[in-house]
């Protein structure tokens, strides 16, 4: 079995993209795959934010991260890219606060790194 590392690139308004993600880790974990990390990067650090307010008919953002986080997955918030967004680094909900160096650890031992954008 494969082991990946995912990154994610993209606001939280991109549902499409946001669903992609979801579906793929589940779809890997349910054929035995291994995922050592997913990544936020660039505008993808705003899916750390507790500040959404949706209203009940709109994608669940929250809902679906904590269905991840339950899986024991590592959830990974780029803390240089968080800072430069003015995202609150001490209050991310799920995602753990790391930066680039740990994240391209994991991908050079991963065996294969996939982009979400």
């Amino acid at each position: 079995m494969a082991r990946f590392v995912l990154s994610l690139h993209t606001p939280p308004s991109d549902h499409d993209t946001t669903q992609r993600i979801v579906k793929f880790a589940n779809a890997c974990l349910a054929q035995g795959h291994t995922i050592d990390a997913i990544f936020l990067y660039q505008q993808g650090i705003y899916h750390a934010s507790t500040h959404f307010d949706l209203s009940s008919d709109e994608l669940q953002i929250s809902a679906l991260w904590q269905q991840l986080a339950d899986q024991k997955l590592n959830l990974m918030l780029c803390v240089t890219a968080a800072q430069k967004r003015g995202l609150d680094i001490k209050n991310t909900g799920v995602f753990k606060v790391a930066g680039l160096a740990e994240f391209a650890m994991l991908a050079s031992d991963a065996d294969k790194w996939v982009q979400f954008k």
